[in-house]
């Protein structure tokens, strides 16, 4: 099973740059680190939402869960990068309650 409308998935820049990819971010530092680690930078933060999209996409639908806001949904898989390793990650997605495109929450590995 996969997440719905994975292929429309939005990834937003602030997510990525400002919180995934940021080793000032008091919760995303050690996340920024990580992805480094595979090649992904803040100064190429698309290049990086590109591969979780794509993950998102291609990967297992791992848990689905209601929360306050929508529905949120866990994948894992495998992330593609440029460097030739492929980490295993989760990502998660939410669906807000008015509905719309799924839109990532956070990643972080498996």
């Amino acid at each position: 099973m996969h997440l719905p409308n994975a292929e429309s998935a939005i990834v937003d820049e602030r997510k990525v740059r400002g919180y995934l990819l940021n080793r000032s971010h008091p919760d995303g530092a050690y996340k920024a680190a990580y992805f480094e680690g595979y090649g992904f930078s803040a100064e190429e933060w698309m290049v990086f939402a590109a591969a979780l999209q794509k993950h998102a996409h291609t990967s297992e639908l791992v848990d689905v869960s209601e929360s306050l806001y929508g529905t949120r949904y866990v994948v894992e898989g495998k992330l593609q990068t440029d460097c030739g390793k492929h980490p295993r990650i989760k990502s998660v997605w939410i669906i807000e309650k008015t509905g719309g495109l799924p839109r990532l929450i956070t990643a972080y590995p498996a």
